[in-house]
């Protein structure tokens, strides 16, 4: 049997580039030092699978607005808190007198609603296929209880078109772990079609240091290959959940979204269906990206084009106490993953 990790450190063939998605593979990757294991010729770079690095300003911008109406109460994830927008995050909101809330569940917000009826609460949906059904079992909860006093804005994306984006606009990858988390809801079929396509490889892995050195070996001996591997079928089927995505269809529908440092890409994410519009706290039209320094280099480094350390700001005026773009303040973000610990092992 070959020694995976003695191929990896002495690989000497053409370089390889492989990008992981999902912010959590990055932070994996991270912890368990993958880089220093690996030789120079294979190089990871994180892509756009942050929920709240890929968060445009407008969108920020607006929920700061509503913390900062009488009656409204802003529910988010602790992250996106720090993130921000053209010129607040919701923490700065709140030190002026706005009302927002830490949770650690979008189910928490039906307690807070039903002890606080005569307030609003908002709360900040940001993620990918992973969280929607979550969203959308919240939905259906505040439909069979009847409670009125809550309200999304909706920031949700889906994975293949962003991927396909990076395949097509920025090009140099050579293999691409694709998340696990995703897998999960939509199988690994999802990205058969990408796959092929561009004749890349794709390795479905989990969120272990075995499973990501194991999806980075796939990748490298299936290069120029359009084949998809799972290796996470312990939870990750071809096909996905089914009644997971049967109920996000129910409430929510394909829309174009607005990525940070990328823009709209058409039907990358999903909105709230017109019969549930009341359950909207205005989700539309966000698109713009205006960020509050111009010197952050969060939009190339989404999309694999520069690394964290080529950023101007980087280590200087931007670190996790200090963030200066979305990237270091998430705790599944390239820059911040960089800083505390994959910069270290890196080459």
């Amino acid at each position: 049997m070959i020694d995976i990790i003695n191929y990896l450190k002495n690989y000497d063939a053409s370089r390889v580039r492989i990008m992981e998605i999902c912010g959590t593979h990055t932070a994996e990757i991270s912890k368990n030092g993958i880089v220093s294991l690996l030789s120079e010729n294979i190089e990871l770079v994180s892509g756009p699978g942050c929920p709240v690095c890929v968060t445009v300003t407008d969108y920020i911008d607006r929920l700061v607005e509503l913390s900062m109406i009488e009656g409204n109460t802003v529910v988010s994830f602790g992250d996106l808190l720090r993130v921000k927008g053209s010129k607040k995050s919701l923490d700065d909101a709140r030190a002026e007198g706005g009302s927002v809330r830490m949770v650690y569940s979008p189910m928490d917000i039906l307690n807070l609603a039903k002890e606080n009826k005569s307030d609003t609460f908002i709360f900040a949906a940001v993620g990918f296929e992973t969280t929607a059904p979550v969203y959308a079992i919240l939905l259906d909860k505040l439909n069979s209880d009847n409670i009125g006093n809550v309200k999304l804005l909706t920031s949700l994306k889906t994975m293949p078109a962003v991927v396909d984006w990076v395949c097509k606009e920025q090009g140099a990858i050579d293999g691409f772990i694709a998340p696990g988390h995703v897998g999960v809801i939509t199988g690994s079929d999802c990205f058969s079609e990408l796959s092929k396509k561009y004749q890349i490889p794709f390795v479905v892995a989990g969120f272990d240091a075995e499973q990501l050195i194991a999806a980075i070996y796939a990748l490298i001996i299936k290069q120029g290959k359009g084949e998809v591997i799972n290796l996470y079928r312990s939870a990750v089927t071809d096909c996905g959940n089914e009644k997971a995505k049967k109920l996000v269809e129910k409430y929510f529908t394909p829309c174009d979204a607005a990525w940070r440092g990328i823009g709209p890409i058409k039907d990358s994410g999903i909105i709230l269906r017109s019969e549930y519009a009341d359950f909207d706290a205005g989700s539309k039209g966000l698109d713009k990206d205006n960020s509050h320094n111009s010197s952050c280099c969060c939009a190339q480094i989404l999309t694999g084009s520069v690394l964290p350390s080529d950023c101007p700001l980087f280590g200087t005026v931007c670190s996790p106490v200090s963030p200066q773009g979305a990237c270091m303040v998430s705790t599944e973000g390239s820059c911040y993953n960089w800083f505390i610990g994959r910069r270290s092992s890196a080459k």
